[in-house]
């Protein structure tokens, strides 16, 4: 069977991780569709398994929380009645957190926006960190029993609370709705009501929807399988944390900044991980 080269891997990986399609993918590399696919799968796969392992035991003094709709095979109201309430068809929310401070993603998780998956979310954030931090969340009522059981106390929790409305002049289908007001709720321990915020892991949404067509709204380059939209958002991540110098780090990568990689990782790099 052939095999990509690393330089061949590195240039497909460089494309998907700055928000082209597969198909615009394939047509810039010369690729395949399949080829292309069978890519993200590896590297996905390999990017989350490095990814789990090293980004532990972390400093982290600020967290802040949030979760971002997708879709995949269908918008929810299109999905067909034999395929309803299957997890992956549908609506599919990635729950993200993000290092106020180094812009490190320590952990998402790709599942439902319920109970579970917040617990389950909020338990592999607890397990990267080494000491007390302050956590922002918005006000999503799932949030409060899943930081209880992940921290059991051991930290100070804040919810931003937003209150939104619509913009009377603007589109209603298109138009974003506006942010009439915030407050921040203290929820456990002692935060620091200065950095009650969850500006930056919702920045960290927009840099989702730009960096990966497949959260592009109102295109049909959505995912049609869940697996390979967890895998694109592990490549993504090992690009985001490792990869790209950020903007207001200057010369760093977040994880240079949270001391869990020394250098700024080239594509070849992330395309060796691949067995």
């Amino acid at each position: 069977m052939n095999r990509l080269s690393i330089e061949r891997r590195a240039g497909i990986i460089a494309c998907l991780v700055e928000g082209n399609s597969v198909r615009a993918t394939c047509r810039l590399t010369h690729s395949s569709k399949d080829t292309v696919l069978k890519l993200v799968a590896d590297a996905g796969e390999a990017c989350l398994e490095y990814q789990r392992e090293h980004l532990r035991n972390l400093t982290t003094k600020r967290i802040q929380c949030d979760e971002i709709w997708s879709f995949v095979y269908a918008k929810a109201k299109n999905v067909p009645a034999e395929y309803q309430g299957q997890f992956g068809k549908g609506d599919v929310w990635t729950w993200t957190a993000i290092d106020a401070d180094t812009k490190l993603v320590p952990c998402w998780l790709v599942g439902t926006r319920g109970p579970q998956a917040a617990i389950t979310f909020m338990q592999d954030v607890a397990s990267r960190l080494t000491n007390r931090v302050q956590l922002t969340t918005d006000g999503y009522h799932c949030y409060l029993n899943a930081v209880d059981a992940a921290f059991a106390g051991d930290i100070d929790y804040a919810m931003l609370v937003k209150m939104y409305g619509t913009d009377p002049m603007g589109q209603r289908r298109y138009s974003p709705s506006i942010c009439l007001s915030a407050e921040g709720r203290v929820i456990r321990g002692n935060p620091d009501r200065e950095h009650i915020n969850t500006s930056y892991v919702e920045r960290q949404n927009l840099n989702m929807r730009m960096g990966m067509r497949r959260f592009t709204r109102l295109t049909n380059a959505f995912s049609k399988k869940v697996e390979n939209h967890a895998h694109a958002i592990a490549l993504f991540y090992m690009y985001y944390n490792f990869g790209r110098i950020h903007q207001t780090l200057k010369t760093e990568t977040p994880a240079m900044a949270s001391g869990v990689s020394d250098h700024v990782w080239s594509m070849e790099e992330i395309a060796a991980l691949i067995p």
